[in-house]
């Protein structure tokens, strides 16, 4: 989910390392959980009752008690998670499996290699499996039932801890830069407590076993010893866990700025400023609908930005005049709308899965708004390349405007510029834009292209200029005032109601 919040753009980087800090010790509690209640209540008991009060409070028409019912049922679901998690463990009888009782017995006297080999084997069968809780279940099955050494299992504890991060940086892939970074500082957390109890292993678990109340030196020969030594096991997994991951908070909570600044070193943004993939949706982050249209919104803005940058290359291309500098502006322009249709149909797929998700009315309405607003971002691209085919053709032409016409098409583009700023404000959330602004340079750009066709009529009749020339120039005049059209579409559409003076 930190990941996701990254992804989206609703986190920072260094805000998301202390989450993931917390969520480290936070995720302990599951341990706990199947330690205390697991091995010393049927935890399924009291599962179903909760599962039927979830339901009985879905019903019910108030959104507030249906929430809190649906959170109760979700409650419910994690209990039966952790249930079913211990009861495959004890089903699948490991502690009479020969082949592991024989390969605990050769490995266990390897000492540091012990630890390590162990190490290693929870790392896998974590990444494999993709939950430490399952491999922690099974860990505290086979140490209660005496067939895995305290160390061991601690060990295998230590691998978990470093395997369960492959979750994390395997949704990232695809994700943008900045949520890969919240993937690594994970990992690299987790890989920094590893090392550093590895250097103090042996006094490290003994102080915990001592805190719980557990001698992993003493051999149980009553059958009463034998159940407290089988529970006291599992308080010391469960506490080394804690313990673990409490006291590597307490050593890098002080470092996470320097902690920001490596992981930027490792993964770099990319120095091309003209990377048109998208950057914050991903079909794998898709963690919940809602915030599925974080990440939309902020795909949108980004969309946004790069559509006014395509427009603002054409006042360049206007006054070129060295043909291979305008070759190259005008191949410039051409692929930032042929990607443009892209983004388009990239982000309106992504919104359509989006729609198949549990949204709520507000939302589901948002979500039709945005699909009308990237329809009417890659218009104004479409507009913006129109404009630049319009000056290839002059220039192809060999002919130029005159300098009132290059005036004139100034001051329309700056209408044209002013819009597009304050349309981009208007959908960041900057609440100071009043979208009726927006509204009012249409209206200036539709009244100036009114009084320019008719001078362009009389300019043509005074043969100031040809025909053809007459005609690239209102050409360009009306793009303008199309895409003065379109930024209106977009600001209606986001806002949700006809825009009217």
């Amino acid at each position: 989910m930190t990941v996701s919040f990254v992804n989206a753009g609703l986190l920072t980087l260094t805000q998301a390392i202390p989450v993931i800090m917390g969520a480290n010790i936070g995720t302990t509690a599951t341990a706990w959980i199947m330690s205390i209640f697991g091995f010393q209540f049927n935890m399924s008991s009291f599962v179903w009752p909760i599962f039927g009060l979830g339901i009985a409070l879905s019903y019910v028409r108030k959104n507030s008690v249906r929430s809190f019912g649906e959170f109760i049922f979700g409650f419910a679901f994690m209990f039966l998670g952790l249930t079913t998690l211990r009861e495959n463990a004890v089903a699948m009888d490991l502690s009479h499996n020969e082949a592991i009782i024989n390969f605990f017995a050769a490995t266990g006297g390897w000492g540091i290699f012990s630890t390590l080999l162990f190490l290693l084997l929870g790392g896998i069968l974590t990444m494999c499996v993709q939950s430490s809780a399952a491999i922690m279940a099974i860990t505290l099955i086979l140490c209660s039932s005496g067939v895995l050494p305290i160390y061991q299992g601690i060990a295998l504890v230590m691998g978990e801890n470093i395997g369960t991060t492959v979750t994390s940086n395997l949704a990232a892939l695809s994700a943008s830069t900045q949520a890969r970074r919240a993937a690594l500082a994970h990992m690299l957390f987790n890989i920094f407590g590893v090392v550093w109890v590895l250097i103090i292993f042996n006094p490290f678990v003994n102080m915990v076993c001592h805190v719980v109340g557990f001698d992993p030196t003493f051999v149980p020969q009553t059958e009463e010893q034998i159940a407290q030594a089988s529970v006291r096991v599992t308080y010391a997994l469960s506490g080394f866990h804690t313990a673990f991951n409490l006291c590597n908070v307490m050593l890098l909570i002080w470092f996470i700025k320097p902690m920001e600044k490596l992981i930027c070193k490792i993964i770099r943004e990319k120095e091309d400023g003209e990377d048109f993939s998208i950057k914050f949706i991903s079909g794998g982050l898709m963690s919940t609908a809602e915030l599925s249209l974080f990440e939309a919104r902020k795909e949108i803005i980004l969309f946004v930005e790069r559509t006014i940058k395509m427009f603002r290359f054409v006042p360049e291309l206007l006054r070129l005049k060295d043909e291979d500098v305008f070759t190259k502006l005008f191949a410039r322009i051409e692929k930032y709308e042929g990607i443009s249709d892209k983004l388009e149909v990239e982000i309106g797929n992504y919104l359509n899965k989006v729609s198949e998700g549990h949204l709520s009315p507000k939302s589901k309405t948002a979500l039709q708004c945005m699909l009308k607003e990237i329809s009417e971002i890659e218009s104004i691209g479409d507009a913006c390349y129109n404009m630049a085919r319009v000056l290839n053709r002059k220039f192809s032409g060999g002919e130029d405007f005159s300098e009132e016409q290059y005036e004139r098409i100034n001051v329309m583009m700056k209408f044209c510029d002013q819009m597009l700023s304050q349309m981009k404000s208007i959908i960041e959330g900057n609440l100071h834009v009043n979208p009726k602004n927006i509204l009012k340079l249409e209206f200036k750009v539709n009244d100036y292209r009114k009084m320019l066709k008719n001078l362009n009529i009389d300019d043509i009749n005074a043969g100031r200029y040809s025909y053809q020339l007459g005609v690239h120039y209102m050409d360009l005049i009306n793009d303008c005032e199309k895409l003065g059209d379109y930024v209106v579409n977009v600001v209606e559409a986001h806002v949700n109601h006809k825009l009217t003076k």
